[in-house]
């Protein structure tokens, strides 16, 4: 687990995610890899659920707000789009 958010912190510093509004912008991208706090809202769930269900994401919900926003060292943060092939190709292996 330790190893997945280490891994997001350093995605975030190299400026391979995008979360907020950006978010729903590159979410139609080829491919990506979503990440969705477990103790977010129904409503922000369902609609990153269907978006990514469309465009064929992997959504991971293993995580709280707290761990992903402290992965990243954002507050609040409850959906993480990584759309960088290396990226993904590495968080697939951890998972």
């Amino acid at each position: 687990m330790n190893k997945t958010l280490n891994l997001l912190g350093l995605a975030n510093r190299s400026g391979n995610i995008f979360i907020g509004e950006q978010l729903f912008d590159k979410i139609s991208s080829e491919d990506g890899l979503i990440f969705l706090a477990n103790d977010a809202g129904e409503n922000i769930s369902k609609k990153i659920s269907n978006k990514a269900d469309t465009y064929h994401h992997l959504v991971i919900d293993a995580y709280t707000t707290k761990e992903l926003s402290n992965a990243i060292g954002k507050k609040n943060i409850k959906v993480i789009l990584i759309i960088n092939k290396g990226f993904i190709k590495t968080f697939k292996s951890y998972i």
